[in-house]
Order: C-alpha cells, then structure tokens, then sequence
C-alpha cells in the first residue's frame, strides 16, 4: 500500500519536483577553453524512456544528467540585444548564431551578444524569414567559440523529453540563463495543421527567450524559440531542420517570407486584422493579450512594450481580447498618438505611440 501512494504522488508531482531541482543557475563557464564543440555525445539513462519517474533513484538520475547536457551547451547561450533583447545559440567555432527572425531582425542590424559569463562580443544580422521566423547573426569579432551540434528535428517524437535555455526577462548581470525541463507535444509534419512548421513543447517561455535554444535530451539543438502560445504548455519553437533547408539564403543575407509566425502551407500564420500595433505580435490562439514578440524597431519596440506584457486597455478603455483590442486600436488615423496600459509583473504602466498604418 505505501508503494502505491509513493509511485502515485510521483506520477502527480515528479514535473514539479524535476524542474525545481535543475532551474537552479549554473556555474559560469570560461570562453578561453572553447576549441571544440560542447557536445560530441551524451547518451541519456534509460529513466528518460518511461512515461514518467516511478522513484527517487529516478528523479536523481534525471537531475544529474540534465544538469550535465546544460553545463556542456550553456557557454554557447548567449543574450543578443539590438533596440530590443533575445536569445540565442551559438553552432559554429567562428561564431555562427541561430535565433529567431524576430530577433534578428533585417540584415546588417548590429548586435551585442553577451555570454553567461558575461564577456560581450558584437554581431551582425544575417539572413532573416519572417514566415518561418529563421535568422542568424555573425560573430564579427574574431576568435574561436563554444558551440554547440545541430540535432534533427525530424525524428522528434510526440512525448520526447525536451531541455529550453534562454534569457527569460532579458539579460539579468550575475544569472546564468535558466533552464527548463519539458516534454514535446507536437512535432512538424505529424500534428494539427497549425503545428506543421512548428516544434511545440511544455517547457514555459518568457517573453526574452525568443531565439534561445531547444535542446533534446542528449544535447543537441533541436529548435530555436519563436513564440508563446496560450495556454503556456503549447509554445512553438522553429524546428532546426528549418533553418537547414533555408541555410544558403540565410549565409546570404537575404530576408524574405510574410508576417511572423508560421504554420498552415508554409505561410505566415494570419493575424486578424487590427490585431497588430505596430509590431506587437500575439499567438494566433491568443485568449488574453499577452504579447507574444515585438518586433524590433517596430513603433511598439520604440513606445517601450516588451514580450510578456499584458494589455488592459487601449487609450482608457478596457480591453481584454484580440476583437476588444482591435476596435479600440482601429478607431483612431493613421499618425495619432496612442495610450497602451500593460501590466508588466506587478506594475501597471501606461505606454505611449504611434498608430501604424497596419494597425487600422
């Protein structure tokens, strides 16, 4: 009977108990001693081929292993900040960047990427599909760099567990990016049809990890965070197959695709209309307007919105839907100013810009 009512509260609370133990930051690690990629192989303990842990023994060998793929690849996890903040992963000695076209923005932007030790180097925009939310930036300083092995995303499975680092907030001085424990609930080309393009996970994002790294359980990345849905269990990363097939017009410098976001036939997910001021993007599904991006340089990015945000209210008037949002956003000309309440944590703060002519 006591077994029992062990091997069920662990079934009830072993997620919980897993992502307490390994969110704990990690040392840093030094730059200098990076002439080789971070992970040749780490083979994962049979524990992560169950359903879920059944004991203590389970949960420890969880911990130790997650523990060790995230010191191996963190070095190679950098923060990139233009006019606004993302994440990024680092796949090539002379300092290749994966990260989301979001972040990247159009090519030539310029970046400083900053290491969880916090040495800061600068970058260049590559390439950039705003369709499928692909973008690489350069290291322009020259040097040898930690990084890490691209997996690939299509022997994904449904279930398989997943490791997300990124710089959730932004970059915090002192505080290596976090890491989370999750599970994949829907892989490309074998899901519903808004998950076609897209890797989706359990493993929570914030609003500053955009552009951070999907690893799978042995190390390796497997897709590059692009947006978070609603609810908070189903975020979309861009899977790293993706940006294999793209590779050529990336390394180019070109930027081509629609609107943000994905899915369908390769399109850009549509976005209702008005739902959009001036670069802020929500998740298709979106049931509150918590932003989802900003786009960078957008007249959100200058007003001072930032992903996370939840919008109240539109020029004093309440709003709490995409449709709510859009009538108030809609009324006003092209050019006229606009008041945007967002609750940002625990503040609430009232936030000034220009309509764009895309948001009427």
């Amino acid at each position: 009977m006591a077994t029992k009512r062990f091997r069920n509260f662990i079934v009830t609370c072993a997620p919980m108990v897993v992502l307490s133990l390994i969110i704990l930051p990690l040392a840093s690690a030094d730059n200098s001693s990076s002439e080789q990629k971070l992970i040749v192989e780490i083979k994962a303990p049979a524990v992560f081929q169950k359903p879920m842990p059944d004991t203590p023994n389970d949960l420890k060998e969880m911990q130790a292993h997650v523990k060790l793929v995230a010191a191996r690849v963190m070095p190679a996890v950098v923060n990139a900040k233009a006019k606004a903040q993302g994440s990024g992963v680092i796949i090539s000695e002379d300092g290749l960047v994966l990260t989301a076209g979001h972040v990247s923005g159009a090519p030539g932007t310029a970046f400083i990427l900053t290491f969880p030790d916090g040495k800061q180097v600068k970058g260049k925009a590559l390439g950039q599909n705003k369709g499928t939310d692909t973008g690489l930036i350069q290291i322009t300083e020259v040097g040898k760099y930690p990084y890490c092995e691209m997996g690939n995303s299509g022997d994904l499975k449904k279930n398989d567990w997943c490791i997300a680092i990124g710089h959730p907030g932004g970059l915090k001085p002192g505080r290596t990016p976090p890491v989370r424990l999750g599970r994949i609930n829907g892989v490309p080309g074998k899901a519903e049809p808004d998950l076609v393009k897209w890797v989706a996970t359990d493993a929570t994002l914030v609003g500053g990890d955009s552009g951070g790294p999907l690893f799978d359980i042995n190390g390796k990345v497997i897709g590059i965070h692009s947006r978070i849905s609603n609810p908070l269990t189903s975020n979309m990363h861009v899977p790293v197959d993706t940006f294999k097939l793209e590779w050529t017009r990336l390394m180019k410098g070109e930027t081509w695709g629609g609107a943000k976001g994905g899915g369908g036939k390769g399109k850009g997910q549509p976005q209702p209309k008005g739902a959009a001021f001036g670069g802020v993007i929500f998740a298709p599904d979106a049931k509150k307007l918590e932003i989802a991006a900003i786009e960078v340089g957008s007249s959100a990015d200058k007003a001072g919105l930032k992903p996370g945000d939840l919008i109240t209210a539109v020029n004093g008037k309440a709003v709490a839907t995409v449709e709510e949002y859009r009538a108030e956003i809609g009324k006003g000309p092209a050019g006229s100013e606009v008041t945007i309440e967002v609750r940002r944590g625990t503040e609430t703060l009232k936030l000034k810009g220009t309509m764009d002519k895309e948001a009427k």
